[in-house]
């Protein structure tokens, strides 16, 4: 039978064996300053929602100058982003309140409109996650003293959680680098006998710490790197593909290594790799810099570097709701070495 009356608070408070006001912290985000454990305020958020109960968000926000929304302003809706924006989605849900997602495309001033309009409508919290000038958003969100974070993003103004960029693009550098000295490459020996990088944004934290990354590696393994191995001056996929077959061209075939920064750049490199023969694809060593699943049917191999993106995300919303001052939180990747490969001392590994 159809319910005629809405449930209320003491209805709630009655079926989880609370009290109103513990019901009442739970519902409207503060069980935290109430010394309320989080198991009981999941519990509660989860008998809420079975019996249908929904807080009028409106009417919060005139009681509480809150507004319930918490934002996550991302630059694209890629693979890695899209997980982020799917574990912040339910982080969010989680503690009651209403997720708002918006892609701004890595364009400064889409990103400052973006804040102007999210003020007007009183955001509890910011989100950042790759955003290009996040010293000015920050500046923004304190004159309006709104909390923010920064995900895959250092800012010297707040508190930003991101991969470790430069430890994981050695680490993926060194393993590109190990399977061409299996295949019996004389790494320096010629201009295809070696390693180039691809895709990203030297301006951007992320792109230049993984060029670094990559640097530290090739130098290590042969002593000397030529300023054409990185090609890093855009993350757009039309770019991704002129740029990998423009070297094709130019070198006469794809080069011995081949580092792929992200998931976006590594679509755009597919569009022309898919175009080659199997035999030339084999004599390339491949990794990239993020976990694409559909990878391992490749019908040539590729390493791959997987960032966490949960561990990101709760890692920023304790910053935050920590009220953590300035600092950077770093979360190291996980590599994925392609199907077959092998650690150096001949064993395979195993996930």
């Amino acid at each position: 039978m159809k319910k005629n009356q809405k449930e209320t608070i003491y209805d709630i408070a009655e079926k989880a064996g609370a009290s109103a006001s513990t019901v009442s912290a739970a519902l409207n985000g503060t069980w935290e300053k109430r010394r309320i454990s989080r198991a009981t305020a999941e519990r509660i958020i989860a008998i809420a929602r079975e019996q249908g109960y929904s807080i009028n968000l409106q009417a919060r926000a005139l009681r509480t100058s809150r507004s319930g929304l918490v934002a996550l302003l991302v630059p694209e809706y890629n693979r890695f982003f899209s997980s982020i924006a799917q574990t912040f989605s339910d982080e969010v849900r989680a503690r009651n309140q209403c997720p708002v997602i918006i892609s701004t495309g890595r364009d400064t001033q889409k990103e400052h409109d973006t804040v102007t309009d999210l003020m007007s409508w009183s955001i509890d919290a910011i989100f950042f996650v790759g955003a290009v000038a996040p010293d000015e958003l920050s500046r923004q969100c304190q004159s309006a003293d709104i909390p923010h974070v920064f995900v895959d993003q250092p800012c010297d103004l707040a508190p930003s959680v991101v991969t470790d960029s430069r430890t994981g693009a050695r680490i993926l550098t060194r393993e590109i680098l190990s399977s061409m000295t299996r295949r019996g490459v004389r790494i320096g020996e010629s201009p295809r006998d070696t390693i180039y990088f691809l895709g990203g944004d030297r301006r951007l934290p992320s792109t230049r710490n993984r060029v670094e990354g990559f640097s530290d590696a090739v130098y290590a393994h042969v002593g000397h790197l030529e300023p054409e191995q990185v090609i890093a001056e855009t993350y757009d996929l039309d770019a991704a593909t002129e740029s990998i077959a423009a070297l094709y061209h130019m070198m006469g075939g794809l080069p011995r290594g081949l580092f792929i920064n992200s998931d976006s750049v590594f679509e755009g490199a597919l569009r022309f790799l898919a175009t080659l023969p199997e035999a030339e694809l084999a004599e390339c060593s491949m990794g990239c810099f993020d976990y694409e699943p559909l990878g391992q049917l490749l019908r040539f191999p590729v390493h791959m570097m997987r960032q966490r993106h949960k561990m990101l995300v709760q890692r920023a919303f304790t910053l935050l709701e920590d009220k953590s001052p300035p600092v950077t939180e770093m979360v190291q990747p996980e590599l994925y070495p392609a199907p077959g490969s092998r650690d150096p001392e001949g064993r395979a590994f195993s996930r």
